[in-house]
């Protein structure tokens, strides 16, 4: 289900709100707290690559953005998948599940370094036109940095794991 970052703006508040008047929590506050944030990181990039998208007029989606889109969007089902299996956490077979996605996040975060290092040679060998060079390097970027705030969210979940078993 999208949601607008608006109103993840306001998920994130209201947990930090919460935060505050919560005597006890299920996991530390410092880590709520940090993932809350890295989640929305990562909803604030997903608006701002698909804005850029429009904004810049792009006309011709390069296969690269495809590739790299695609890296980023298997990252976010992965940080999906393993929040849902937050809850219950304290069973090892699902910590276990928990820290195999959060790596399968690492891997897909490298594999979209390794794309963006290749796109950024391909666009700057062969695109000729420097404004489409500037489009084009900037939704790369954009794109990378979902699967960067992807890694975060797993390296803090990782984190709760650890701590927890």
């Amino acid at each position: 289900m999208w949601m607008w970052p608006s109103a993840a703006d306001k998920i994130t508040a209201e947990v930090n709100r919460l935060l505050h008047k919560t005597f006890i929590t299920p996991i530390d506050r410092e880590q709520i707290h940090g993932l809350i944030n890295a989640m929305d990181d990562v909803l604030d990039l997903l608006q701002d690559a698909t804005e850029t998208l429009s904004l810049y007029d792009v006309r011709e989606i390069t296969a690269e953005v495809v590739h790299l889109g695609a890296l980023a969007v298997r990252c976010c089902e992965r940080v999906v998948h393993v929040v849902t299996l937050m809850p219950k956490l304290g069973q090892a077979t699902t910590a276990e599940a928990a820290l195999k996605i959060c790596e399968e996040i690492d891997h897909l975060e490298s594999d979209a370094d390794r794309m963006l290092r290749a796109a950024m040679s391909r666009l700057f060998r062969e695109q000729a036109d420097v404004r489409e060079l500037i489009k084009l390097k900037a939704i790369y970027e954009q794109l990378e940095s979902i699967t960067d705030r992807c890694e975060d969210v797993a390296n803090l979940i990782e984190g709760v794991v650890l701590e927890s078993s």
